[in-house]
């Protein structure tokens, strides 16, 4: 069977309590069984655990450029790229089902799909209610700033008063910037753009911000910002694909496939093609 695309468009998740339970830690509708799938070049349905031989249907939220987006009626971005390469390698039809965010984890304990590609962090609390595959999206957090900065290279050159460093409102950002830079002045700004232009526009020294965000403000806004060339970035964690309880045979299956992705430089390849110009370190095992 050759790789196929659909896309259902906008749904509410069918369960009438989901938006509640989106992190309930209750027992969860169960995947296929756990017999061990093929190859990592495919196999059947039965084999890796989906609900409905020949299709793997997949929970997105299509709000996220460059990651996953709406070009027009046309799902785009760097999970649709990786979910296309991943249904034609195990020769199922891909069903895309995009939903608002909070119902993506009750809709896949309610059966409504396969899986959920949304780089969703693998947390404890989401462990007792979904599984997940390895990481397959970087999310590296670095310190942008206007090109030619003078203030230096390093950590320690930021990290000092009179140096105000921005970062969006309330996000895991803005607290890295208290722990990192305890002597700079933190700015939070309630939208992400504008924690952006304050550096570009000169009234602010740096900002902390997530790679691929920055990089996607480049497009629109060249040369502007820049990411200061530093040792390593200031935090790097990776979302996974999530799927659901106790489906081990589609995790393997997943595992391989991201593996073997990870091996040949389909990932880089796709990463740089959408998220950000440099890809950071994947995990090792594979």
């Amino acid at each position: 069977m050759n790789a196929r695309f659909s896309m259902k468009g906008l749904r509410l998740p069918l369960v009438a309590a989901a938006a509640a339970a989106a992190l309930a830690l209750t027992a969860c509708a169960g995947g296929g069984g756990s017999a061990a799938p093929e190859e990592s070049d495919g196999g059947s349905a039965e084999d890796i655990g989906l609900m409905t031989p020949g299709t793997l249907v997949v929970g997105m939220n299509l709000q996220y450029k460059p990651q996953m987006f709406l070009e027009g009626d046309t799902p785009s971005g760097y999970d649709v790229d990786l979910l296309n390469a991943l249904a034609e390698e195990l020769d199922v039809e891909l069903d895309i089902q995009n939903l608002d965010f909070n119902g993506l984890i009750p809709g896949l304990q309610a059966a409504q799909f396969d899986m959920v590609s949304v780089g969703l962090g693998a947390t404890d609390e989401r462990k007792e209610v979904i599984d997940f595959s390895r990481g397959y999206v970087p999310y590296a957090t670095i310190l942008g700033v206007a090109p030619g900065s003078e203030l230096g290279s390093t950590i320690e050159d930021y990290n000092k008063e009179g140096v105000v460093i921005t970062a969006l409102q309330g996000s895991t950002g803005e607290q890295l910037v208290r722990d990192t830079f305890p002597n700079a002045t933190v700015a939070g700004f309630p939208d992400q753009n504008a924690a952006l232009l304050e550096v570009a526009t000169g009234r602010a020294d740096a900002v902390v911000v997530e790679d691929y965000i920055l990089a996607e403000f480049d497009r629109s806004n060249p040369d502007q910002l820049t990411a200061l060339d530093l040792d390593e970035p200031l935090s790097l964690y990776y979302g996974a694909w999530g799927v659901q309880k106790d489906n081990s045979a589609l995790v393997e299956a997943l595992d391989a496939f991201l593996c073997k992705a990870q091996n040949d430089g389909t990932l880089e390849e796709l990463y740089t093609k959408w998220m950000a110009p440099t890809m950071p370190e994947m995990p090792g095992g594979c």
